[in-house]
């Protein structure tokens, strides 16, 4: 029997609550078991949006016991982390039929709406179980009460190296923590920037999903888990509501760009602190933020890998949000490529750029989470189709990525002799692409060794620049051949003073200019040549370019990269980038004080220092996905798969 109570305190005294309807999931409990009872909640906290309506699953199978298994990777092999999954997730995860979109997969049901002026009910199982935590020590407490305590994640204090930490790190330290937002008492995240001269924060005073991920890595690798744990477990209850714009709602399994911790008052001496999400219907453009499920999936894993806290993959609520993500971005389209098909402004570069189409920046986390998800899935009856489409994907995309996508002078010189036009199967320019289309800054600037993975291709378009971010992730993922990635560094060393100079890195290269400039980011006066996303310099991805360079062996490039940002970035209050052709100067509407500038620092100089712990964060070549084939030749008549001859690229 369910009964509903309200908690309440004494006046004076922030309430928190959870917006809990009866046989949901159990979303709301950092402690819980992966088995834990779904009723039983840790206090009182509350979600209150505005135009947001919650959903639930299906009550049935909810209580039922479920063995424990090691999963199985889809090849007949078992991943290497040595934890144990859930072999049978509870009966509200449906199975998943042949084609992963059906509308029987994880099915979601609408109940209700809550308004901020709305008082939720607060659902609380009562359980006789003497085992079970009781209904006083489920209660959070605010200022003067006891905090919950999750504890201290497994195996992190006892493996960090100790040392004596500069004084820029003391200072990156100490901002850092003063960036840490709290919920019942409890930290969630880190704001995006604490500028004090900023008078209009817009939405800087949020918890972004990308932008916690370099802040999540250096508590991780501080031996901090629980704000990571914590994070997790409340952005995925944020993905359990039914997002709205204009009476139109995005598929399940979005989440958030980003969150805030808002008090709302309730009586005259009373208020409550809530999470008001924002999945891109209050961002500029109002585009969905595609990269913040895909960058939840690589934290999970991250976390995990670190902590050795396995259990929180295991959890139901988890898998079924990982699922949920999993499905979203596999749904089939209309689309010919293996490719995720977005808009413009759907990841770190959230404002129009000439990105629309198929970034390499988006194929690169979608490859990432993808292989996060083989290693964290649990494989039962009920997943195996998914796993199957998994497996299928990353084989085709990691072919599509390292086919079409590499740039190098050779390829070049390739594409300047295209015929075009060709109507067959066999065509080699399968794109249709005109050799006029090289632009001319490319000519002389691409070197004789080395390479890179262009930004974009589409039916008769390439887009030539060089986007930061997506090259690194297709080092640190292995969506590149072990030789591709040895060229994209090679590369970066050869161009160092256009994609490094005074301030690492370039986001990229080269800046729109002049009447390009005008049509593509339709005059936007933020992203002028040189300046923002327009070949500004983020510091931030300075811990992305760490993990790639440890990963291939060259910690002179990170090294020599970090020692010139730590040059620079206390003195100039570390600003969120850096504008100029070669990032000499300060960016000219960069807040200060920005936290993933400081903990694209912090991270860059841990993973350094603990390369072991870097070597589980990144994945190397995985030669059984060169197994499978997709193409089904038997069927479609093809007499030969061009798969077969992408295999001699591969050095071992």
């Amino acid at each position: 029997m369910n009964t509903v109570r309200f908690f309440s305190k004494s006046t004076m005294k922030t309430t928190c609550r959870i917006l809990l309807f009866s046989r949901n999931p159990p979303f709301f409990n950092p402690n819980s078991q992966p088995h834990a009872d779904p009723f039983r909640i840790i206090g009182s906290c509350s979600i209150i949006f505005n135009t947001h309506k919650a959903f639930r699953l299906p009550s049935s199978g909810f209580g039922q016991p479920m063995a424990l298994t090691r999963p199985n990777n889809g090849f007949g092999t078992t991943p290497s982390r040595g934890a144990f999954v859930i072999s049978r997730v509870a009966s509200f995860s449906t199975t998943v039929e042949t084609r992963v979109n059906e509308n029987n997969f994880e099915r979601i049901y609408v109940q209700g709406g809550g308004g901020v002026g709305v008082k939720p009910l607060v659902v609380e199982r009562i359980d006789k179980d003497e085992n079970l935590v009781g209904e006083d020590e489920s209660r959070i407490e605010v200022n003067g009460g006891s905090d919950v305590n999750l504890g201290n994640s497994k195996g992190l204090s006892e493996s960090v190296v100790a040392r004596e930490e500069s004084e820029v790190e003391k200072e990156a330290w100490e901002l850092l923590r003063e960036a840490v937002v709290t919920y019942c008492g409890n930290p969630v995240g880190t704001v995006a920037a604490r500028d004090p001269s900023d008078n209009q924060m817009l939405n800087y005073d949020q918890v972004f999903i990308r932008d916690f991920v370099p802040s999540a890595l250096a508590f991780l690798l501080k031996g901090e888990g629980e704000i990571v744990r914590n994070f997790l477990l409340h952005t995925l209850q944020l993905q359990s509501w039914e997002k709205t714009v204009d009476c139109y709602s995005p598929g399940q399994g979005l989440m958030p760009a980003s969150f805030k911790v808002r008090i709302v008052p309730l009586d005259e001496n009373k208020h409550e602190e809530v999470l008001d999400p924002d999945f891109g219907e209050s961002a500029i453009g109002r585009v969905a933020p595609v990269d913040s499920g895909l960058w939840w999936i690589i934290l999970l894993r991250a976390y995990g890998k670190l902590t050795g806290d396995y259990a929180l993959q295991e959890r139901v609520d988890v898998q079924t949000g990982l699922k949920m993500i999993l499905n979203l971005c596999l749904t089939d389209g209309f689309d010919m490529f293996p490719s995720l098909l977005v808009t413009d402004g759907s990841c770190m570069i959230d404002r129009r750029m000439g990105i629309h189409g198929h970034p390499l920046e988006i194929q690169a986390l979608f490859y990432s989470a993808l292989r996060c998800s083989r290693e964290m899935l649990a494989v039962n009856d009920g997943s195996q189709n998914l796993v199957r489409a998994i497996n299928n994907r990353l084989s085709a995309l990691s072919f599509h990525i390292r086919e079409y996508y590499w740039v190098d002078m050779k390829k070049i010189n390739e594409i300047y002799r295209y015929k075009t036009e060709e109507y067959s199967m066999d065509a080699i320019n399968k794109f249709n692409i005109y050799p006029e289309q090289i632009p001319s800054w490319l000519m002389d600037w691409i070197p004789e060794d080395g390479g890179y993975m262009m930004g974009n291709l589409q039916p008769a378009h390439m887009d030539f620049r060089f986007f930061t971010l997506g090259n690194l992730w297709s080092i640190v993922s292995s969506l590149g051949t072990p030789k591709q990635n040895a060229a994209i560094l090679n590369f970066i060393e050869a161009k160092w003073d256009d994609l490094v100079g005074h301030m690492p890195l370039k986001i990229c290269y080269p800046a729109l200019e002049n009447e390009e400039w005008r049509i593509i980011t339709g005059s936007d006066p933020k992203n002028t040549p040189w300046s923002y996303h327009n070949g500004g310099s983020w510091p931030t991805l300075l811990w992305q370019f760490t993990l790639a360079c440890i990963k291939m062996g060259r910690f002179e490039l990170a090294q020599k990269a970090v020692a010139l940002a730590e040059k620079r970035l206390s003195g100039d209050r570390w600003p969120e980038y850096y504008d100029t052709r070669t990032g000499r100067f300060i960016g000219k509407q960069a807040r200060f004080f920005q936290t993933w500038t400081i903990t694209g620092f912090l991270a860059s100089k841990m993973l350094l220092e603990n390369p072991e712990k870097a070597s589980l964060l990144f994945w190397e070549e995985d030669y059984e996905l060169l197994e499978i084939c997709v193409c089904a030749l038997s069927k479609s008549g093809r007499k030969k798969c061009s798969r077969f001859a992408a295999k001699s690229q591969i050095l071992v």
